[in-house]
């Protein structure tokens, strides 16, 4: 081919290749999206805000807030209300509570548009020459609790300031002044992080601070109210705050008080240090403002039992929420995962780390419960064997779901119920992720000969840097397994990648084992899980039928493949005959163990209008787990749990 032809074929080839136009197709095509908001960068905001909220309002239970948020620059400018919630793991802070936001400047009212995107943002234009914008709006919280978790009672509040505040779009919070005040009803007692510079009248200001630490550090407010110094030594101090439905419920004993003390020591000795400059626990004994259990780096908050102090015997599985979210000072707040850290509470947090924020505080939460002695050795072991039976028996989802894959659950959930969490999978890196870090532990005893144990990982990773509380310090994966490497070498990565990251359908109890105890069943349950069935008003039958159910007999839960399933049994419906005579718990669990001799369990059962009989084919009787001593074997677990000296 001549030297032109060529040239000529090279050029015909050139443009075939060039793509063809894209025609559109018919019909609808997008709109362009809105402009993006500006980003937070890391400077300083050239300006101070205020926070002003007034919670007295308890008849209607609403909290007002007005604020001032200078105005930096000419034109338009954007203003968030925090979407993502730390310790939540979700953009779920409650916008949807927000009414009557108005925006002012020099006494003059000013349009706002939402923006249609980011509707946690509001976009607003200040008159030229104006230096400060006013906001003004209504937390309208839940008056009952089918609209969300009850805050205010007329005997006590829960102000959690990241959801009655907003700052300005475009700056770390960190960097941002706030001058914040709150008016509590005449009165009453109040705890919080947040360092008061003057108190009158119910109205506290507290000290000039960041943006970051003020909605880092809630405040618990209530008539009845009490303070018990735990910790005097002078390092920094550590306080329990409690408010209460009625002032008898305040009666603590000495001895009581003196296990939450050693709560303190415990975990001073765990983790070698300290990330606060002053600790709060927030803790209400209420059944009429909701639950909660959230940690933040200063203070916690925890909701539970009202009896907690004065029916001491009969709620130690409400005793292990104040040891996890301690823990989380260290586990979670001061060491973070590096992609769950974010500049504001507008841009997205990822979960992927969940298993170490919260599977290894979980694991500490039940140490030191032990080691302070809030629990005894032997209820330890009662509830770990009831974490045991639900990943060995109660989690088939297993079979096709990884741990990892459950941190995302958060944010997929939203913590709202879900008809097969047996199979769905729930958060399980909470517990599936204890198990695991129970395995390292007893993995790194087993190796060193007890020479070192999950205790120096404890001390190495989360113990840094004592004193340190402004900034956390974020952690990688990677940075997980080359601490666990200098405490123990052996493949870390390999271990939690398989256990963690890959879907593993085998029974993940290797911990256990290799502490010195199997997991087997009884026909009669131990105390703690008599307990826990009275503070959660049900019944739990998991192991036998494969179900469990509230007081009246609807069915809350259903074992997936288990024998209920099987019988066609699903959350909602109720029963109301066992045999052929009315549902009570005990004739169910009477039936159960008749059951063993062949006959299968008659049920009548309501689903809304509709009736129908079932019959539960299981012959095993009532299955309860415990924990039983392998004989011959060193008991790491007792180990574990012991207090340090």
């Amino acid at each position: 081919m001549r030297p032109s032809s060529l040239a000529l074929a090279a050029a015909l080839l050139a443009c075939a290749a060039l793509p063809v136009a894209a025609q559109p197709s018919p019909g609808p095509q997008p709109l362009p999206m809105p402009p993006e908001i500006a980003g937070p960068r890391d400077a300083p905001y050239p300006g101070v805000l205020t926070v002003d909220i007034d919670a007295t309002d308890l008849e209607r239970r609403i909290f007002r807030v007005r604020q001032t948020i200078p105005v930096t620059e000419a034109g338009p400018m954007t203003v968030l209300f925090p979407q993502w919630v730390p310790g939540g793991h979700s953009p779920r802070n409650p916008i949807y509570n927000i009414a009557g936001v108005t925006f002012r400047a020099g006494g003059q009212v000013l349009p706002w548009k939402r923006d249609p995107v980011q509707v946690f943002a509001f976009h607003v234009t200040p008159p030229a020459g104006a230096t400060a914008i006013e906001v003004e709006f209504q937390h309208v919280s839940p008056t009952a609790g089918d609209q969300g978790r009850v805050l205010i009672t007329p005997e006590m509040l829960n102000a959690q300031f990241v959801s009655l505040a907003m700052y300005p779009a475009g700056y770390y919070m960190r960097r941002i002044p706030v001058d914040a005040s709150i008016r509590l009803p005449a009165g009453w007692g109040y705890g919080t992080a947040l360092k008061a510079a003057s108190e009158q009248d119910g109205l506290v200001r507290f000290e000039r601070t960041d943006f970051d630490t003020f909605v880092d550090s809630p405040l618990f407010a209530g008539r009845h109210f009490k303070r018990y110094d735990l910790d005097t030594s002078g390092k920094s101090p550590v306080r329990l705050n409690i408010v209460a439905d009625r002032p008898e419920l305040l009666a603590a004993t000495d001895e009581q008080i003196e296990k939450h003390r050693e709560l303190v020591r415990q975990a001073d000795k765990l983790f070698g240090a300290r990330h606060f400059d002053r600790y709060e626990f927030l803790l209400a004994l209420t059944e009429r403002m909701g639950g909660i259990g959230l940690e933040h780096q200063r203070s916690s908050e925890n909701g539970t039992v009202p009896e907690y102090f004065t029916e001491w015997a009969k709620n130690a599985p409400a005793r292990n929420l104040l040891p996890h979210e301690y823990a989380h000072s260290w586990d979670g707040k001061y060491r973070r995962p590096a992609d769950l850290w974010t500049p504001n509470l507008n841009v997205p947090m990822r979960d992927s780390l969940l298993w170490v924020y919260e599977g290894q505080d979980q694991y500490w939460g039940f140490v030191l419960g032990a080691r302070s002695g809030l629990v005894t050795k032997q209820q330890t072991l009662d509830a770990l064997a009831m974490t045991a039976a639900a990943y060995a028996e109660g989690r088939p989802g297993r079979k096709w779901r990884s741990v990892e894959d459950t941190t995302n659950d958060p944010i997929i959930a939203g913590r709202r119920p879900i008809p097969w969490t047996s199979w769905q999978r729930s958060e399980d890196y909470y517990s599936e992720g204890q198990l695991v870090w129970l395995e390292a532990d007893t993995l790194i005893r087993e190796k060193s000969g007890g020479k070192r144990s999950l205790d120096d990982f404890a001390r190495a990773f989360f113990g840094v840097n004592d004193g340190e509380w402004k900034q956390p310090l974020t952690y990688t994966f990677e940075e997980v397994v080359e601490t666990l490497n200098k405490v123990q070498p052996h493949d870390w990565a390999g271990f939690l990648d398989s256990r963690l990251r890959q879907v593993s359908p085998d029974y993940p109890l290797g911990g256990l084992e290799r502490g010195g105890y199997r997991l087997v069943y009884a026909e009669t349950p131990t105390d703690y899980w008599r307990d826990t069935e009275a503070r959660r008003k049900m019944v739990d039958l998991t192991y036998s039928v494969g179900l469990t159910l509230n007081r009246e007999g609807r069915i809350i839960g259903v074992l997936w493949d288990g024998p209920a399933f099987k019988a066609g049994l699903t959350v909602g419906d109720q029963i109301l005959a066992v045999n052929g005579i009315a549902y009570d718990a005990e004739r169910f669990k009477e039936a159960i163990t008749a059951a063993k001799a062949g006959a299968p369990i008659a049920l009548i059962v309501r689903d809304g209008d509709h009736f129908r009989t079932v019959a539960i084919d299981h012959r095993g009787g009532l299955r309860y787990p415990r924990l039983e001593r392998i004989a011959g074997t060193p008991d790491r677990l007792s180990a574990i749990y012991a207090p340090r000296k």
